[in-house]
């Protein structure tokens, strides 16, 4: 977990592996203030100027996913949009989801 994330690359969910454990995810969100916990994923929320540009913000977030083989929930309201990651297969959070909200941080939004 020392190196930085954005340097990472997601690596494919294999069977029997477990969610992170409390303490794990509390250190990744110290690394990802903006984010929080909700149940078992994490969220965001980013605003922008007017729907144009949250749906380009979206489409960014589209290729970036497909790149890393791994793919947030995306709800747009408007100029909102708001992102929740979490490891489908394992039923909660796995490094993989830090490494991605790490990464969409640097596409911008506020």
């Amino acid at each position: 977990m020392e190196q930085d994330l954005t340097k990472k690359r997601c690596l494919p969910c294999e069977g029997g592996v477990p969610p992170l454990e409390p303490s794990a995810i509390e250190a990744y969100l110290k690394k990802l203030p903006s984010w929080s916990l909700e149940g078992k994923t994490i969220v965001k929320e980013f605003g922008f100027a007017d729907f144009k540009a949250a749906l380009s913000f979206v489409n960014q977030v589209g290729e970036l996913a497909e790149g890393e083989g791994h793919h947030p929930d995306i709800h747009i309201h408007y100029n909102k949009v708001r992102l929740e990651i979490w490891t489908h297969f394992i039923g909660g959070l796995s490094e993989n989801d830090f490494i991605l909200a790490a990464k969409i941080d640097e596409l911008g939004g506020r």
